[in-house]
């Protein structure tokens, strides 16, 4: 039977506690421009380069959301490990591990101001 799901992701949900904040960390990260005055509740949608999605979501007004992981939810793709790593550092953000090596693949983890997990990746 074939199915009427398709095999393609169209969005990730990233659950965050302070929107503007979190708004400011992800384009800071992406190197993306934005406009705080313009970031309204309860969502925000970042640009990605392809089809697949990221909406920062802090839900509706009252309502706490968990947030925090301690694996990461997905990760974004970086030609240079090093680069990608010393960006990282440059805006003070946590970093979570330090970067592993594989023959074709390298990856470190930060932290987002909510505690999720998001890996940065070669490969």
């Amino acid at each position: 039977m074939k199915s009427p799901i398709l095999n393609q992701i169209n969005t990730v949900f990233v659950h965050v506690s302070n929107l503007k904040e979190s708004v400011r960390w992800y384009s800071d990260l992406l190197g993306q421009p934005y406009d705080l005055e313009e970031v309204q509740d309860p969502v925000y949608n970042l640009a990605i380069n392809h089809f697949t999605g990221l909406t920062l979501d802090a839900g509706p007004e009252g309502v706490k959301k968990e947030t925090g992981h301690n694996h990461p939810l997905f990760n974004f793709h970086t030609e240079n490990i090093e680069e990608a790593y010393s960006y990282v550092e440059q805006l003070n953000y946590e970093i979570v591990s330090e970067i592993t090596r594989f023959d074709d693949f390298s990856f470190f983890v930060i932290g987002d101001p909510d505690g999720n997990r998001v890996m940065i990746c070669t490969g």
